[in-house]
């Protein structure tokens, strides 16, 4: 490993303060008729946006400081203590329900969701281990199936709450680590075989899933139920047009859109500043991503290489996911836009792990 370090990459410190930026304004604009609502204040989830957003930037300095060699150390209790969460969220009377997931751990409106801490925990544990036993990673028994094992059993605690959304951010992040680390394509292709069979059956065993695969094939079959929300959501996106209605002007924030603040946020985004602004914050996560990859690229050792191709996964997938299900090209999934959606644990875990990611980047080659 270089003994020593440069200035973090400023591209991606740039794209993460830009997108952040956006993200606070655009869930006050979202979330002020809501807010007003249900509290009497219209500033309601912004001031908690902002909190979450201050701590997390606290949490990104230290991380973009200390040296991510330590996470070798920390990685496995971190993995440990994620599981540990996972399953006690799932007791009732500790877990809080929202949105029909019992999914939360804390008091009244502040909580954690675990979920958010095991995307980030499996992804520094797998980062050392298969930097680690990476001569092994092409034999299947010996190197392939632990970690997928691993990646399993937390997919499976994650969907006893139900959270699919995170769920499959986690286990897209992981498997493009294994990916790259040199698995074979075609054990990864047969695995994705049986993952297909699994996906179909966690749809059929809830009747919920399987009406938003319907709604999403053909949404106006049923525009006040299962179709709702893609219609909702188009009709936010179609209006904004090239430039939008400007920034404040959204209709669909009135109660029409569900969660305009969270999970929708973008189809409020491009109803208020059109396709201009959408395309301009899309833009912004490529960058993001395409500097983490470079990170991945020219990190001087195996571990920072894995570690900076987990955590860029992590943003990558869920933006393809967030994005996909808001213009209807995927079903409906309940998970944020990073960076921008309101959410407390989705916002630090996510700018402490984007301060690993940067300070990986400070020791580039």
């Amino acid at each position: 490993m270089a003994k020593g370090r440069s200035a973090p990459d400023i591209w991606m410190i740039i794209s993460i303060a830009l997108i952040l930026s956006i993200g606070l304004v655009i869930v006050y604009s979202a979330s002020a008729v809501l807010a007003f609502h249900e509290f009497g204040d219209k500033f309601y989830y912004v001031k908690r946006q902002f909190i979450f957003a201050l701590l997390g930037i606290g949490a990104l300095i230290f991380t973009m400081n200390a040296n991510y060699q330590i996470w070798k150390k920390w990685g496995k209790l971190a993995l440990i203590v994620c599981f540990v969460l996972l399953v006690i969220v799932l007791i009732p009377g500790i877990g809080v329900v929202r949105g029909g997931a019992r999914s939360w751990l804390g008091i009244s409106s502040f909580g954690i969701q675990p979920s958010e801490f095991m995307k980030l925990a499996m992804v520094l544990f797998l980062a050392k281990w298969l930097a680690e036993k990476q001569q092994t990673i092409t034999l299947f028994t010996r190197g392939l199936l632990p970690p997928l094992g691993l990646m399993g059993l937390a997919f499976g605690l994650i969907m006893l709450q139900p959270d699919l959304g995170s769920g499959a951010v986690m286990v897209g992040a992981s498997l493009l680590l294994i990916f790259t680390a040199g698995a074979r394509i075609s054990h990864l292709g047969s695995l994705a075989l049986i993952g297909v069979v699994g996906l179909v059956g966690l749809i059929i065993a809830e009747p919920y899933r399987l009406d938003r695969i319907t709604g999403f094939l053909d949404p106006w079959s049923d525009p006040l139920g299962k179709g709702y929300q893609i219609i909702q959501s188009l009709y936010a996106i179609g209006p904004g047009g090239l430039v939008g209605l400007g920034l404040g002007m959204s209709r669909q924030k009135f109660s029409y859109l569900p969660e305009p603040q969270t999970d929708f946020i973008f189809s409020i985004l491009s109803e208020e500043l059109g396709f201009i602004g959408g395309a301009a914050l899309i833009t912004l996560f490529a960058i993001l991503v395409w500097r983490g990859i470079r990170t991945a690229i020219a990190a001087p050792d195996t571990f920072g290489s894995l570690l900076a191709v987990g955590i860029t996964g992590i943003v990558g997938v869920q933006v393809l996911i967030n994005i996909g299900v808001v213009i209807g090209a995927m079903p409906v999934t309940g998970i944020t836009l990073p960076l921008v959606s309101y959410g407390g644990s989705s916002l630090t875990l996510l700018l402490t792990a984007l301060g690993i990611l940067l300070n990986i980047s400070r020791y580039s080659r």
